[in-house]
């Protein structure tokens, strides 16, 4: 009888709610419109940051704006919020991206709306070029602006002491894996680096700001043979003929980020040139043991690992990789895969080696060909060349630039008239522009589809001979 009872009044709650149509008037309160707000905004240290959006839909009496810059190094957060209908500031941030955000608020009734936006601090060397250039003083730095005007000798400038001697590479390293997260510029020579802050161009002081400072336990000396720059923004090479990588277990602000422990483990002794391939995002390094004259495999497992010849060779017949008998003279891959590395016999012959390897698993090294190389008298170690995606190879010859074809051997002159030597060979990010140094100047050619390396612009006035260059745009 109680169920009964029960579903009786259930029932008769749900017929009153189903009759009740919900016809209600409700008064939402006035919504602000705002306009004129960006999602980015771009302000210089020590300039001037003006954000004046226009506000319309509440009374002039009843607004009321609050700004937040959220800094997460501050160490009083209310230091950057500020009132007022406009935010006016002397942006005197790092050269950061910062979030902000600004909050209106309707005195009339007390309603919040919240508008979020980004703030990215800039220095004067937030934009330009970098060229790094040797003459017979040492190493020298110099920064091309936007306009394309030159500020020679500007490390000396900025931190009153020359670069050291006989420089090498010039690398930007920034973490691909984190939304390109700048974390500085690596200028390294023969026998050390040093390391400066992307904003400054001054020498780190809170993270190692020497190639010596950047190990754990250094060496006692160092011998730079080459190195790169990996795209988690660490260096990775052959130091004292080992092969070392920067440490990327950490998080990448930290000041042990990048540093290097021990070399890869192992009985070897590396040529300075090598390879670093990737496939799905997993690296591997292609490299040469100079003394057993044969090509290696190194796996980047966190850190590097030496495995040598631990791998299948495919086509041995071709050339056989364990046992190539001749000297690395250079290496240079075609879009992660056709690598060609130019190897000197016992007679002086210049020899052409293609290979494919696939060192990710199955680990296979697959010989391509071998034949003589159509220039014998261009190929040293310290030929000028560089591999475009395309499948082509520039090489650079005295103060000629050639595209070779090496499928079909084909060599091309390039227009542009170089006056003198050429000491470097760089490809722009989309590579319709190949960057030609030599002494003095930079010749900026155009080899996109179509065209035969006519020159679009030059720039004088570097000093010395370039020997790298890199940018941010």
């Amino acid at each position: 009888m109680k169920k009964l009872i029960m579903s009786i009044v259930v029932l008769a709650l749900l017929a009153a709610c189903y009759k009740d149509k919900g016809n209600y008037v409700i008064d939402m309160p006035e919504s602000p419109m705002i306009q004129n707000l960006d999602t980015l905004y771009e302000a210089m240290t020590g300039d001037s940051l003006i954000v004046q959006p226009k506000i319309t839909g509440i009374a002039a009496e009843n607004l009321e704006c609050e700004w937040r810059i959220d800094v997460p190094e501050a160490l009083v957060p209310e230091s950057n919020h500020y009132k007022g209908n406009a935010l006016r500031i002397v942006f005197g941030l790092e050269a950061k991206r910062y979030t902000a955000r600004i909050t209106i608020t309707n005195k009339a009734n007390g309603m919040k709306y919240f508008y979020p936006f980004k703030i990215q601090g800039v220095t004067e060397f937030s934009r330009g070029t970098l060229v790094l250039s040797a003459d017979q003083a040492g190493g020298k730095l110099s920064f091309i602006k936007p306009d394309n005007s030159v500020q020679p000798n500007i490390y000396e400038v900025i931190n009153g002491q020359p670069l050291p001697v006989d420089p090498l590479h010039l690398h930007y390293v920034k973490n691909q894996f984190t939304g390109n997260t700048p974390l500085g510029y690596w200028i390294i020579s023969k026998q050390g680096g040093v390391r400066l802050n992307v904003n400054t161009l001054k020498k780190e002081s809170l993270k190692p700001g020497t190639l010596f400072d950047n190990f754990f336990l250094a060496p006692p000396t160092i011998n730079v043979g080459s190195l790169l720059a990996h795209p988690q923004g660490v260096l990775l090479g052959v130091i004292n003929d080992k092969f070392y990588g920067g440490a990327t277990t950490t998080w990448d602000q930290s000041a042990t980020y990048g540093m290097f422990g021990t070399y890869a483990d192992g009985e070897y002794d590396l040529a300075s040139k090598f390879v670093l391939s990737a496939a799905n995002n997993n690296y591997t390094v292609v490299a040469f043991e100079k003394n057993k004259k044969q090509f290696v495999r190194i796996n980047l497992y966190g850190s590097p690992m030496y495995f040598g010849t631990q791998y299948s060779a495919i086509d041995a017949d071709i050339f056989n990789p364990v046992n190539v008998g001749m000297d690395l003279l250079q290496m240079v891959q075609i879009n992660n895969a056709d690598t060609y590395a130019y190897v000197k016999s016992a007679d002086g012959k210049i020899y052409e080696l293609m290979f494919n390897v696939n060192f990710a698993g199955p680990f296979n090294f697959t010989s391509g060909h071998k034949r003589l190389f159509v220039r014998q008298e261009w190929i040293t170690a310290d030929t000028k060349m560089v591999a475009s995606r395309s499948g082509y190879i520039y090489i650079a010859a005295q103060n000629q630039v050639f595209r070779y074809n090496p499928l079909s051997e084909q060599l091309q002159l390039l227009r542009a008239t170089i006056k003198g030597d050429v000491t470097m060979l760089k490809l722009e990010d989309d590579e319709n522009t190949l960057i030609v140094g030599s002494a003095g100047t930079l010749y900026y050619l155009d080899i996109q589809v179509g065209k035969s390396g006519e020159l679009v612009k030059k720039i004088d006035g570097i000093p010395g001979s370039p020997v790298d260059v890199t940018w941010r745009k």
